[in-house]
């Protein structure tokens, strides 16, 4: 089994770092019962202010299939971060396995 992974890379004012986290911690993200999903982790960099939000999928077909869901609609319209938390947009990048051991 290959699989696919997306990533949303955020910049976060580094004093509003807990305020961020507290948003993803508390919102629902309806994944779990999408078809192909794996699993969720919201990642914490070295420096200040950086975070990924990262999914693994089966394929990329099914992390496209949630795109246009109404799972997502859902995760998505409760995403709204207050202002002053995001020192930027979010920045998506994907990518395909091809070797996993």
């Amino acid at each position: 089994m290959s699989v696919f992974i997306a990533m949303n890379r955020f910049v976060v004012n580094p004093e509003r770092s807990e305020d961020f986290e507290k948003i993803w911690r508390e919102r629902e993200t309806h994944l779990e019962a999408v078809p192909g999903f794996i699993r969720f982790a919201l990642l914490k960099g070295d420096e200040p202010g950086q975070y990924v939000s990262h999914s693994t999928w089966e394929s990329r077909e099914a992390f496209e299939g949630w795109t246009r869901s109404e799972s997502f609609r859902k995760a998505h319209a409760q995403a709204r971060t207050p202002e002053g938390i995001m020192a930027g947009h979010p920045k998506l990048e994907t990518f395909e396995a091809i070797l996993e051991s």
